[in-house]
């Protein structure tokens, strides 16, 4: 796949889809079929606080990624499902917006994950999925996307280093499954995401394409739902903290949407 690298920038913190790009920490990254989906440098969340959110143990801020993450132990699979939401294209320059489900990047430095994108090439949107385990680059799926079409994706480990990221396109009737090996992975986090990718020119987060809203549903870790492992919730921002999209709490533990406010 035809990637931008990202380079390190201040302000950022690493994790998933790429490394979460938090306020206050160092550059992240995602690949999509023409961005990257990895964080460059590890962090830690930033701003994080208590008792706020149903179902979820810590609220916190991000640059680049919004959703739920559960962290602090070691993790062996995640799954989730959504439909691939419209992207609203208007006016000149490309905008980005990934969702995805994946082990590590919250404060590790590798990702492995897979799922799809609505993006803006100018006015025009466009669609597709994708795999990547960090620090390789991403790979598109050759498989065809559409608004509308239902994606459930999942990320396994399956013991020495070795890994199944599988997605099924349910409304089309295919499934993509990449049996990969990273024998670094540390298994430190799970998510469910939505993020803008990296890397503008000057290697900061791309703009986030207007997705309208997306829901997000079937939840797990490890078998359970993300719910009942006291979750982060987190919400994009921009560098001046304006929310970049709103996250719903989640319902029976599992399912949340996420509606675009700013790009």
């Amino acid at each position: 796949m035809r990637s931008k690298w990202c380079v390190p920038v201040a302000a950022f913190a690493i994790v998933g889809g790429a490394m979460l790009a938090t306020t206050g920490a160092s550059a992240a990254t995602h690949s999509t079929a023409k961005v990257t989906h990895t964080a460059v440098q590890p962090g830690g969340l930033a701003r994080l606080t208590g008792g706020h959110g149903a179902n979820a143990k810590t609220n916190a801020t991000s640059t680049n990624w919004s959703g739920y993450a559960v962290h602090g132990g070691t993790y062996k699979s995640v799954s989730a499902s959504w439909t691939e939401p419209t992207g609203h294209c208007s006016g000149s320059g490309d905008k980005y917006s990934s969702f995805w489900v994946g082990l590590d990047g919250y404060s590790t430095d590798s990702v492995e994950q897979t799922g799809s994108d609505t993006d803006c090439r100018g006015s025009t949107p466009v669609y597709y999925a994708w795999y990547e385990m960090y620090p390789a680059a991403s790979v598109e799926i050759n498989h065809p996307v559409k608004p509308g079409d239902k994606i459930s994706a999942s990320v396994t480990f399956n013991g020495s280093g070795k890994f199944t990221l599988k997605l099924t396109d349910t409304t089309k009737g295919w499934t993509a499954t990449e049996n990969k090996t990273l024998a670094s992975a540390k298994r430190g986090s799970a998510e469910v995401i939505i993020e803008a990718p990296c890397c503008t020119s000057s290697g900061g987060i791309l703009p986030l394409a207007d997705f309208g809203t997306v829901h997000l549903t079937a939840s797990k870790v490890d078998g359970s739902s993300i719910g009942s492992l006291s979750p982060t919730k987190i919400t994009m921002v921009t560098s001046s903290g304006t929310s970049k999209d709103k996250i719903s709490a989640l319902t029976g533990g599992t399912a949340f949407s996420g509606t675009w406010l700013h790009s």
